[in-house]
């Protein structure tokens, strides 16, 4: 694998806050990103898969059981990063937008991905390692077809462009690409909110790209159970 660009983020916030209230019962005691798949945490393969292309650093911002998330993954020298916590508050999760934006004080005022603790995917983010974001780009997304939880999508691509009109319309992957500046600078930002409508405010300014490969969305037992049959080679 190439190394990254002198411009590369080296930066990642992996999301880990949520309740994972449709994985209950399996939520009551572990967080969700803690769940095992193949015999591995699921937000492990996140974490691998960021340090594998040059991730220096980190943040997992921590809600909902929280330590003990803290305590399974400790400070990442088992995989050569340096693991920071944004600790939130456990009974009132702050979203995926304000989740970052708490955290940016950690992360800093470049550019950075982030990755949703709760998705499994085998793209190869270092094909967007070789592919810096243009100066006047606020970020890019990874886009999939839709699962059968989504059928209507969420956006759709028109000229490598994020597009709330073009058809067909796809689901984010929860993986993504951005600058600080795109939270810090939407005029509506506040303490809890969501990616979605920053997403929408930057429509066709954002970089999409699909990708029709191995994806899941680890979102209920189901999903859980059949991914993890997959991965382990079980019919």
């Amino acid at each position: 694998m190439s190394k990254p660009k002198e411009n590369s983020p080296l930066t990642a916030m992996v999301l880990a806050a949520g309740f994972g209230r449709r994985m209950r019962p399996l939520t009551d005691q572990t967080p969700k990103p803690l769940l095992p798949i193949a015999g591995k945490p699921l937000i492990e393969y996140a974490i691998e898969r960021l340090a594998a292309i040059g991730v220096q650093k980190v943040v997992i911002n921590l809600g909902y059981l929280g330590p003990k998330i803290r305590q399974q993954l400790g400070s990442g020298s088992r995989w050569g990063v340096d693991i920071h916590y944004s600790v939130e508050h456990e009974e009132e999760p702050l979203e995926t937008a304000g989740g970052i934006l708490k955290a940016l004080p950690l992360i800093g005022d470049s550019s950075f991905l982030v990755v949703n603790g709760d998705v499994w995917c085998d793209y190869d983010l270092s094909q967007w390692i070789e592919r810096p974001l243009p100066e006047s780009c606020p970020g890019r997304l990874l886009m999939v077809p839709n699962p059968p939880h989504n059928p209507d999508g969420d956006f759709g691509i028109e000229g490598g462009l994020l597009s709330g009109t073009a058809k067909p319309r796809y689901t984010f992957a929860g993986i993504s690409w951005l600058r600080a500046e795109t939270l810090t600078e939407y005029p509506k930002r506040r303490e809890c909110f969501g990616l979605g409508e920053v997403f929408t405010f930057n429509e066709d300014k954002l970089q999409a790209e699909l990708y029709e490969g191995d994806w899941c969305d680890v979102g209920t037992p189901e999903r859980l159970e059949n991914l993890d049959r997959r991965l382990t080679g079980e019919s």
